[in-house]
């Protein structure tokens, strides 16, 4: 098995502590994970996964403990920044920008790379999503939720990320969309080499696209799933149960 705690890691989580206030939600985190990969962290509602991912980003400052991206320390490091060296997020809710259309949001996804001395054309979006071209002059308020998921992860796309942190992606979605957006992520990972890590519910979601998992319960990581354990659907309602 592999050891995914070596300084190769592409993200590396040591002893994490954030949360609201005084109020710590996510407590003694630690997680890595090597370039390439697509990881998945589960757990029921309310265990600090999406407080674990925005601590990540750097939308909350950690408490105490280390993140490390690329071998360089990023615990201290602003959201924007972590974003320009290659970090893309994807928030619980999409976070589109409804008043602005799918181009427009996408030029925003642009704006985050500084990283190569120009910007990446939207047609990285367009030629992963094709439905995006068809839309680019709608309002994306206006997108259905399955069209909305596809902007947020093209908008993610065409700022050049090496890792993209997923909140919940299939969230909303029907069966049938999971699907696509989980075919949609594995090609990404595929053909661009982008390191995933995804929270996520959807049993059918995690078994098709994870290659291993972490389990957060009560605010720290209770279990860490391998291949075989991740793509068992017993185990993973065993975790997900309330």
């Amino acid at each position: 098995m592999t050891d995914h705690g070596v300084a190769s890691s592409m993200l590396d989580v040591s002893q994490a502590t954030a949360g609201y206030g005084r109020t710590m939600i996510v407590r003694d985190v630690s997680l890595a994970i090597q370039p390439g990969e697509i990881v998945a962290i589960v757990g029921r509602n309310g265990v600090g996964k999406t407080t674990l991912m925005k601590a990540i980003i750097g939308l909350l400052p950690l408490a105490q403990g280390s993140i490390s991206f690329a071998g360089r320390d990023i615990s201290t490091m602003p959201a924007n920044d972590r974003a320009q060296r290659g970090i893309g997020y994807f928030p619980q809710g999409r976070g589109i920008f409804p008043g602005l259309t799918v181009k427009e949001n996408l030029e925003m996804g642009e704006l985050i790379n500084s990283r190569a001395g120009g910007l990446r054309p939207l047609n990285i979006a367009f030629q992963y999503f094709p439905r995006l071209a068809e839309r680019r002059s709608q309002r994306a308020g206006t997108l259905s939720g399955g069209e909305q998921a596809m902007l947020a992860i093209g908008r993610v796309l065409v700022g050049q990320p090496t890792l993209m942190l997923l909140d919940e992606p299939s969230e909303g979605l029907q069966p049938n969309l999971v699907q696509q957006i989980g075919d949609d992520i594995k090609r990404i990972n595929d053909e661009l080499g982008t390191t995933v890590l995804f929270v996520e519910q959807n049993i059918e979601l995690v078994m098709n696209l994870a290659q291993r998992g972490y389990v957060m319960d009560k605010g720290q990581v209770s279990a860490a799933l391998s291949t075989a354990e991740v793509t068992n659907q017993g185990v993973l309602i065993d975790h997900l149960a309330v």
